[in-house]
């Protein structure tokens, strides 16, 4: 039968005012956020056959606690990160402060309507954090308190924020929430408050036992301030009471399976229950107590007393030196005839229980939509919270001037990880650009060549460090004025913290220039956070190195191979991968120009790249650590010149070398052409490519290079293209850059140190015969010439792959010459 809402007792005298009303009021959201799961699930059409969903159990757990924050308690400067699965919650108090139209109270989980769990850019109220990916909206708070922290040091104190996380306890299970939780640079951030929803259900199952004293320690050992709010005011009172003390040790100790399931029974069967395997003094003093009255008092839980949450929130606000967590322990389905179900992570009520939740609540089919009567108390109290609430307008922060490059000179072999380091260091010495850059890395700063960056800006501690090294190389000092933030070794933790710094300026109020590296093939372990920052429209720089089996002797774990592809198919993140010092100069000045341009929209490129409509976001590059001459690249400047080169360079490609223009005699003027074939490549391997060209000249076969700067943004133009030819029924046209970098029909041979899939697709977009050629199974350790042997990346492997190219194109040419063999 239909559990109703149990009234609470009459409020102690230290309660805060309005507590009547704010029970008014969180009756009223439970209704909203059940009645909007049921109208996506029951009322929509359903054309799919697929379930809809909404979670109306999981949403009930939270009622009290988010009714407390945002009608008594948070204020227009807090940010809060709401459990994914309480996203109905959020969004009925939204509409009761007045931010949400009432159309979109009927289009849960439709599209243009409200997300199924809360986004910050797609969601049509104010979210502060997205969530979804369970611990990561957990988390981000936290690196948004230590992204504020940072900010207030360098650009002086901005208003004062709580950062708030709304978590279930099955989070806790997630790996990231301990990397966060025990990571040096999230110490000491008195604003934090993490909000437990303790109700001890998981998505299978009744969590057996619970591990609250490990979590409890675990917290303490990380150095946070912990609060439980385990029992309800009813129950307090029924402790002090003479033999109270039977039931608490009772309770406190009872089966966590045996005490949810009190939830589905009442009366004698309850009790029966209750005092299985208990003392027998404890059925002595529940003998006073009826049957009516026994499970109202025995499932009376913490987390839905509004007082004591309240309590707990202001003793956490008390707390300024340490982040805090609050155990709410709460009722899995409060309030619905599902309460405390095993089974109730998924289940939807009836259309007759939530006919009986209607008349409960005091409406009717013609009101069950409105919002509080702004002529009663609690209406008159959510008007007050919601002018309480209203978030000041705040100005744009101006574009931060990035110049168009910094001149990295590379007279020398040089990779592109020395020539990231070098090119950052230059750009510090650049005064519109050096106050807003900030790096981070997990514990491979050194590693990845942000020594000079760090040497010349320090690294940030909230206060004066003392340095008790000598060291030559890497001056490390650390202070409030330092621009370099160092985590430990977690690359989750990385990008939770590169999303934050690239969010703040919704959140803090100020742009940065996050710049973040870390080993490429570990991009992978953090790649969860990295898609949920680019999911939240944060804006940074990343780069990935060493990437490859170009890290030869490292061995297979410590090569990377999928993270190309991982770049080219992550949206709102662009992918790069130059060869060259002077492209990567390019490319990453015109990254960071993205980023620091005016909010609301890109800042057009001078060059008039195509590049420049694509959708601001992050930028991955993937470096190497392998020197490379870069006298090809230099020579195909001087035959280009700089201002096409650098808009062939930023649309994603360019034809660093040209056959017909370093052997003219194969253009055969008046004669049968020379066989014509493209060799298109990126990265470490380009030497290889360009030895194979010259051998190719030497049979008489027309190999032109293409250096591929940005498969992302090459592949993008494409897909615009075919995507116009599909909605108009048009043919497509062929994008500009790759008239510029292939100019002519040939097949194409694709070079990669990653997967051979990444470029295979260049073929298709020619309409041409493709041979590609890349890094398809786990690396070993060796040389590079052992691995790119073994991979058939060598000059005389791309010879062969050039010839069979050719034959599939039907094209005559000599026999193929074996690796190895004379002319």
């Amino acid at each position: 039968m239909p559990r109703t809402i149990p009234a609470p007792p009459h409020p102690t005298a230290g309660q805060a005012a309005g507590y009547e009303e704010l029970d008014e009021i969180q009756r009223r959201v439970l209704w909203l956020a059940v009645r909007m799961v049921d109208a996506a699930n029951r009322e929509r059409p359903n054309h799919d056959g697929v379930k809809v969903g909404g979670h109306q159990a999981s949403s009930a757990s939270l009622v009290s606690a988010m009714t407390a924050l945002w009608f008594a308690h948070l204020g227009p400067e807090d940010r809060v990160s709401v459990k994914p699965h309480a996203a109905p919650v959020y969004h009925a108090i939204q509409y009761l402060l007045g931010n949400l139209d009432r159309s979109y109270l009927t289009r849960l989980r439709a599209r243009g309507g409200l997300q199924a769990y809360p986004s910050r850019t797609k969601d049509p109220d104010q979210v502060d954090f997205s969530t979804g990916s369970v611990g990561l909206g957990a988390a981000a708070p936290l690196f948004a308190a230590a992204t504020r922290r940072y900010v207030d040091a360098h650009f002086g104190a901005r208003p004062r924020s709580r950062f708030v996380a709304i978590l279930g306890d099955a989070e806790l299970d997630e790996g990231n929430i301990w990397e966060a939780v025990a990571d040096p640079a999230t110490r000491g951030l008195g604003e934090v408050m993490w909000l437990v929803d303790f109700n001890r259900q998981s998505l299978d199952r009744v969590v057996p036992g619970v591990r609250i004293d490990q979590w409890r320690g675990q917290f303490e050992a990380a150095g946070w301030h912990v609060l439980e709010v385990k029992y309800g005011r009813r129950l307090q009172q029924a402790f002090a009471r003479p033999g109270g003390h039977h039931l608490r040790a009772w309770l406190d100790r009872m089966p966590n399976e045996q005490y949810q399931s009190l939830f589905g029974l009442s009366r004698q069967p309850l009790r029966e229950r209750l005092l299985d395997g208990a003392p027998a003094e404890l059925g002595d003093h529940l003998a006073e107590v009826s049957d009516d009255d026994l499970g109202p008092l025995v499932t009376d839980l913490g987390g839905h007393d509004l007082d004591s949450l309240l309590s707990a929130y202001r003793q956490c606000d008390a707390v300024t030196d340490r982040p805090s967590v609050v155990f709410a322990y709460t009722v899995k389905g409060w309030g619905l005839p599902t309460a405390g179900d095993p089974r109730n992570h998924s289940a939807l009520l009836s259309g007759e229980q939530i006919d009986t939740q209607r008349e409960q609540v005091g409406l009717t089919a013609q009101t069950e939509w409105d919002r509080l009567d702004p002529a009663t108390r609690a209406g008159a109290l959510a008007a007050g919270r919601a002018e309480r609430l209203r978030r000041r307008t705040t100005e744009t922060s101006a574009p931060i001037i990035v110049p168009a490059q910094t001149g990295v000179s590379a007279r020398r072999p040089i990779s592109t990880q020395e020539a990231f380091g070098r090119i950052l260091t230059n750009l510090a010495r650049v005064e519109t650009v050096a106050p807003y850059l900030v790096t981070t890395a997990p514990d491979v700063a050194t590693s990845t060549n942000l020594a000079g960056f760090i040497n010349r800006s320090g690294v940030f501690a909230p206060t004066p460090q003392r340095t008790w090294t000598e060291d030559g190389i890497l001056r490390w000092s650390e202070g409030p004025t330092g621009q370099h933030i160092e985590l430990g070794i977690s690359e989750m933790n990385l990008f939770l913290l590169l999303g934050q710094l690239g969010l703040a300026e919704p959140l803090s109020g100020q742009r940065l220039l996050p710049v973040g590296t870390v080993y490429d093939p570990f991009v992978l372990r953090g790649l969860d956070a990295f898609i949920y920052g680019a999911y939240s429209g944060s804006r940074f720089v990343v780069a990935g190195t060493p990437s490859g089996v170009s890290l030869a002797a490292e061995g297979g774990a410590h090569q990377s191979t999928m993270t190309a592809s991982v770049g080219m198919e992550l949206p709102n993140v662009t992918f790069l991968e130059p060869a060259y010092a002077g492209a990567l100069d390019w490319l990453l000045c015109d990254a960071l120009t993205r980023i620091g341009a005016a909010a609301g929209g890109g800042q057009a490129d001078a060059s008039g790249s195509d590049a420049s409509a694509e959708a601001e976001g992050s930028y991955y590059f993937r470096l190497t650590t392998r020197p490379i001459d870069q006298q090809p690249y230099e020579a195909a400047r001087r035959r280009i010149g700089d201002a096409a080169l650098r808009r062939q360079v930023l649309d994603g490609a360019y034809r660093l070398f040209d056959a017909y223009h370093e052997y003219p005699h194969l253009r055969r003027d008046g004669l049968a052409p020379a066989p014509v074939v493209h060799l298109v490549s990126c990265g470490a391997v380009l030497p290889e490519v360009l030895a194979a060209a010259t051998e190719l000249a030497e049979e008489g076969v027309a190999a032109h290079v293409v250096d591929v700067t940005s498969l992302d943004r090459l592949y993008q133009a494409w897909q615009r293209s075919l995507r116009r030819s599909v909605r108009t029924a048009a043919l497509p046209d062929l994008p500009g850059v790759f008239h510029c970098a292939f100019g002519e029909r040939a097949p194409v041979v694709t070079v990669h140190d990653a997967a051979s899939h990444a470029m295979s697709w260049i073929g298709s977009a020619l309409g041409v015969p493709a041979v590609p050629l890349g890094v398809d199974r786990f690396g070993e350790s060796g040389t590079v010439t052992d691995l790119y042997e073994l991979h058939d990346l060598l000059p005389g492997s791309i010879v062969n792959a050039a010839l069979t190219g050719l034959a599939l194109a039907g094209s005559r040419v000599a026999e193929p010459t074996l690796p190895g063999s004379g002319p």
